[in-house]
Formats: structure tokens, C-alpha cells, sequence
């Protein structure tokens, strides 16, 4: 249930693809105490995108999960802007995060919902 959604102007090379896609899964399986099998991630890179006037590196990321606190959306902003620094050169505060806490009942897999 928990979904991280990358969106940034970088170029995403087919090379660093899986490996960010795997860290960001492992990060955010981890960061909530979700099973990772749950864990769904997309990537989109070389967006036309704009950040405070200018084209430097950026990224704007949709973090979702059921239950997702405070304290978890406070780590995982530190960890998400890592990852992104160390592996996309995207300094943090070049990074938007928009976290959402959804209830189980709005969440559906599987032919059915969490809730």
C-alpha cells in the first residue's frame, strides 16, 4: 500500500533506474513497517519542470501510505532528499515531498480495499 512517486527534470539513465527504484522501495518498506511486497514505485525523469524560477536539478515526490504519521513523513523526508541527493545530485532543498496518510477503506488492491 505504501506508493512513492518520483518526478523530476534529471535525466534517469536506464543504468540507475532499477537500483533507485530498489533503494526508494527498500527506503519506504522500511521507513513505514509495510512489507515491501506492498511497496509500488514510479519514476519519471527528464520532466519539463521548474522550481523556484530556474531548471536547476529538481524533484517532486508523492509519498502515500496507510497509516503514515508525523514522525514517519519527518524521516522519510531526510531519506527520500538522500537518496535523491546522492544518487541525482538534487540538493534537498530542491526537493517537494507531499505526503498523504490514506484510510484503508480508500485504498483498494487486489479486487478489493485495506479497510
Amino acid at each position: 500500500m505504501p506508493l512513492i512517486k518520483l518526478r523530476t527534470n534529471v535525466n534517469i539513465t536506464d543504468e540507475k533506474t532499477p537500483q533507485l527504484m530498489s533503494e526508494l522501495s527498500e527506503l519506504l518498506a522500511n521507513e513505514t513497517g509495510k512489507p515491501e511486497r506492498y511497496v509500488m514505485v514510479e519514476i519519471e525523469g527528464e520532466r519539463n519542470m521548474l522550481f523556484g524560477g530556474i531548471a536547476d536539478p529538481l524533484a517532486y515526490v508523492e509519498c502515500k501510505s496507510i497509516g503514515l504519521s508525523t514522525a514517519q513523513a519527518t524521516s522519510l523526508s531526510q531519506s527520500i532528499s538522500q537518496v535523491l541527493n546522492a544518487r541525482l545530485q538534487i540538493d534537498a532543498e530542491r526537493v517537494y515531498i507531499e505526503f498523504s496518510n490514506c484510510p484503508a477503506e480508500f485504498w483498494g488492491w487486489n479486487g478489493s480495499t485495506f479497510g
